[in-house]
């Protein structure tokens, strides 16, 4: 299966509610329309979908950079379109975002039980940096540990 052509937009503050509808579909604890309006607010802080000519996206990522480092704050691809690698479209989205905008670092977390994210996150060069025991809870069941990665950049993308 190849990428959707979907472009990658740009997304602010307007786009909250359609952020988190987008983000629900996603996870067990989604941010809601609020959450994103208040993250994006916060300077340093942009937001990148991947857009169909037509409906909501397929795909988002929250990041923010401050100083000299980027941090990935969520990424999430819709269930129809997973598999078709718009998640490494995202990600290299913002680590060019990352990149022009001086970062020379880039971290995340992510949980233990996310295969895919791992995957997607270690194919792109990140390695782990620590851990946070049981940090994301699960219905029903132990928390999840979360996983901090992080790369370097490079200097001129």
């Amino acid at each position: 299966m190849t990428a959707a052509p979907f472009p990658l937009v740009a997304a602010g503050r307007d786009a909250a509610a359609t952020l988190a509808a987008a983000h629900a579909r996603c996870f067990d604890a989604p941010w809601d329309a609020g959450t994103f309006d208040a993250v994006l607010a916060i300077p340093g802080t942009s937001a990148l979908t991947a857009r169909p000519p037509e409906g909501p996206p397929a795909g988002l990522a929250v990041f923010r950079l401050t100083v000299d480092e980027g941090e990935l704050l969520t990424l999430a691809v819709v269930p129809e379109h997973r598999g078709a690698g718009l998640g490494r479209r995202l990600l290299d989205g913002v680590l060019a975002t990352a990149v022009a905008g001086g970062a020379r670092r880039m971290v995340l977390e992510v949980a233990t039980d996310n295969t895919a994210a791992r995957r997607l996150y270690a194919a792109a060069g990140f390695g782990e940096a620590g851990r946070r025991r049981a940090y994301y809870p699960r219905p029903g069941d132990r928390p999840a540990d979360a996983l901090i990665l992080a790369r370097t950049l490079p200097p001129d993308g």
